[in-house]
């Protein structure tokens, strides 16, 4: 019997994510000049990762 393919090592899985977390988010958002300091991490907007 073949092991399912979502069973597989981690070091195979190499695609590429489309949800961040919301730390990533708040990283890319000060990337872009969009954060200010002191604002809230609650309810932050939608973000796509960086190509």
């Amino acid at each position: 019997m073949s092991q399912h393919r979502s069973l597989k090592g981690a070091s195979t899985i190499a695609a590429k994510r489309n949800v961040l977390k919301r730390f990533e988010r708040v990283e890319l958002l000060k990337k872009r000049a969009q954060w200010k300091e002191g604002s809230k991490v609650i309810g932050l907007p939608k973000t796509k990762p960086d190509a």
